[in-house]
């Protein structure tokens, strides 16, 4: 009889774990969500977030991003690709250019995963 192992993504963990004050995180389950919370520590990151989600009609390429820092559109791609491979961003290509959307729901369970928390 085969076992078959469930493989989680960073946002599937946080989805599926308990808010952290209510029991503590397995070692398996940290080590799947910590990709996502380690992503959008960059401040770079966080930044493409609220551009993308704030961008009219909620989605941006690279082309649309670029004036707003002082990095190369190369170093913009590689952020946005870190910010999809976690689950956070979504992508469409649509001819040469990649459009970018928020994953509403991985923020939403982010911020359940600190779910609870009072002073």
């Amino acid at each position: 009889m085969s076992k078959s192992v469930l493989e989680l993504t960073p946002v599937q963990t946080v989805a599926c774990c308990s808010p952290l004050t209510q029991e503590p995180l397995t070692l398996e389950a940290a080590e799947r969500i910590a990709p996502l919370v380690k992503a959008i520590a960059d401040p770079v990151r966080l930044r493409l977030l609220s551009l993308v989600a704030s961008h009219e009609g909620g989605e941006a390429c690279v082309c649309d991003l670029n004036d707003a820092f002082d990095l190369s559109q190369p170093t913009i791609s590689h952020h946005l690709k870190v910010l999809h491979d976690v689950g956070l961003l979504d992508r469409e290509k649509r001819g040469v250019w990649v459009y970018y959307r928020l994953n509403a729901a991985a923020l939403v369970d982010v911020g359940s995963l600190l779910g609870g928390v009072t002073r």
